[in-house]
């Protein structure tokens, strides 16, 4: 999972024994007109500044139009989908330090809270757990759930993930090729993990995978607020069937020990559901199929990396590094901030630019490349600081687990259509494939 403003930021956690924050594009070259791309004239207080977010064209390379961004670190400005200006943090070190600044707020309800899609601004006002909310809430939700996402946890659930993926993979074997990589085995994996995990039906999953989806990407404001709505009656029928029966799932768990306590409310409960469901299957099946696509068009490193499977670790933070497929997460400062000689003012907006930190030449050298090599993990693809993606220890294991057992079950896994084809996500929400069709 990863922190994403459904961009979708998931909420996760500094601690060694737990995880990091989770609080996008047709293969055309559809970049958005963005006024001046001069590096002279990127920088803090341009007068024409680079509008963000925009598609990509290569489902693994930030924009083009992004260039001057990484040429004004670590501080640039930036124009959102409405016109408003924000700051746009691109330093890798900036940006760490300030997700760890408690001046900065995560709370979506706060006036003046960016957003960067029209689509994004119609929920902007709704209460979300974990991610939309700051410290002392944040840390009492964040408490009750922090035990299911341990690093001990996730190393215990890896026989189950092996079960899930073995299981796609012999359905994919059983049909036969070609398929589509991304209904087959990409999005059903972590959908099955996590219904597991929370004791969610996975019967369910054509709704709850189709509500995720009008939500994070649909075509009109009114779709997401209809799919927010549809989620929540859904767990809220859900939170009311387990309090009658529990069951063993972290929801089952969340009802006995903190909604029949009075420690977290009926609506809370069902905010929290909504994310651990959305950001638990969203940013991990985006991650499979667009690492799996950078894989295939990478010849020479998927090479090395079927050579030496104990590269796969550091590859899964490389991979996540290079995609940054959480791309702009959003705080607003709630008091003044100096920021490497430019003054940050209470009330302004601040987006991290994931795919441009993550890419800092000074901290990795040859930043556009794959390199199994490089000691990655300190990448931002996570987030930082507090809200860092609850979820990162159980993403790493399902990528693991998922790249491994794929390349090793289809050795001869290839594209079915030309790569500049294959259809992406675009730049406003979780960046990954649409579909990915492959054949062996």
């Amino acid at each position: 999972m990863t922190d994403t403003d459904t961009t979708t930021e998931t909420d996760t956690t500094t601690d060694t024994d737990t995880t990091t924050e989770t609080d996008t594009t047709t293969e055309t070259d559809t970049t958005t007109d963005t006024g001046t791309t001069d590096p002279d004239t990127a920088g803090a207080g341009t007068a024409h500044p680079v509008a963000f977010p925009q598609d990509r064209t290569c489902p693994y390379q930030p924009p083009a139009a992004y260039d001057p961004l990484r040429a004004a670190r670590p501080l640039a400005r930036v124009t959102l989908f409405d016109g408003r200006p924000a700051w746009l943090v691109t330093g890798h070190a900036t940006a760490r330090r300030l997700l760890a600044d408690q001046r900065l707020s995560s709370d979506r309800t706060r006036d003046g809270f960016p957003a960067t899609s029209a689509r994004l601004a119609a929920v902007r006002g709704r209460r979300t757990a974990l991610l939309g909310v700051d410290d002392p809430e944040h840390r009492t939700q964040r408490r009750m759930v922090l035990p299911e996402f341990t690093l001990k946890r996730a190393a215990a659930l890896r026989p189950r993930i092996r079960r899930i993926v073995d299981e796609r993979l012999d359905a994919m074997v059983a049909q036969g090729p070609p398929t589509d990589l991304v209904t087959a085995f990409a999005l059903p994996v972590p959908s099955m993990v996590i219904c597991a995990l929370l004791g969610v039906p996975y019967a369910d999953h054509d709704f709850f995978e189709e509500q995720s989806r009008r939500l994070l990407r649909g075509p009109l404001p009114a779709d997401a607020m209809d799919a927010r709505d549809r989620l929540e009656e859904y767990l809220g029928e859900l939170v009311d069937r387990k309090r009658a029966s529990p069951g063993d799932g972290l929801l089952d768990d969340l009802v006995r020990r903190q909604l029949s306590e009075g420690g977290i409310d009926r609506e809370q409960l069902i905010s929290l559901a909504v994310i651990l469901l959305v950001a638990g299957h969203e940013t991990t099946a985006n991650m499979i199929s667009t690492g799996t696509y950078t894989l295939l068009t990478n010849p020479r490193s998927l090479a090395e990396l079927r050579a030496d499977p104990a590269l796969l670790p550091g590859a899964v933070e490389e991979l996540m590094r290079v995609l940054s497929i959480v791309d702009g997460l959003l705080r607003t400062a709630i008091e003044d901030i100096e920021v490497d000689g430019q003054t940050v003012r209470a009330g302004e907006a601040l987006v991290f630019a994931t795919s441009v930190i993550n890419r800092e030449e000074s901290v990795y050298p040859d930043p556009d490349a794959l390199d199994w090599h490089r000691p990655a993990r300190h990448h931002v693809a996570f987030g930082f600081g507090i809200h860092q993606c609850l979820g990162q220890n159980l993403a790493r294991a399902e990528l693991e687990i998922a790249l491994h057992a794929l390349f090793e079950r289809l050795p001869g896994l290839r594209l079915a259509a030309p790569a500049r084809e294959i259809p992406f996500k675009p730049g406003d929400t979780i960046q990954g494939m649409l579909e990915l069709p492959v054949t062996w």
